[in-house]
């Protein structure tokens, strides 16, 4: 398996993790907004290796603006799910794909 798509299945996980209402919200501020710092630096590496792998970067790139809009409180989960979403679709696509070239 590609290191883009473990990085993008977990990117993806942790998005969701802080898209669930009130949870993800209150570990953030419990954490002063580091967990939003943390997602930026996996983005930027996710996006590195998936232009390295030469696969889809919009996950990535979703995810970098959601980390730095994440601290509005409504848009901030809903960008986190939709994150997500993007991550966790390319990074099942991504191991759909790598196991047809093996065959």
């Amino acid at each position: 398996m590609l290191v883009s798509t473990i990085l993008k299945w977990i990117s993806g996980g942790l998005e969701a993790f802080w898209g669930i209402p009130l949870v993800g919200g209150a570990i953030i501020l419990a954490y002063a907004w580091l967990p939003l710092v943390f997602m930026l630096v996996l983005h930027i590496v996710t996006l590195v290796f998936s232009v390295r792998d030469q696969k889809k970067i919009h996950g990535s790139v979703l995810g970098i603006v959601t980390s730095c809009v994440g601290w509005i409180p409504i848009l901030g989960m809903i960008m986190h799910i939709i994150t997500a979403i993007f991550l966790l679709i390319d990074a099942y696509k991504n191991r759909s794909d790598e196991s047809e070239k093996v065959i």
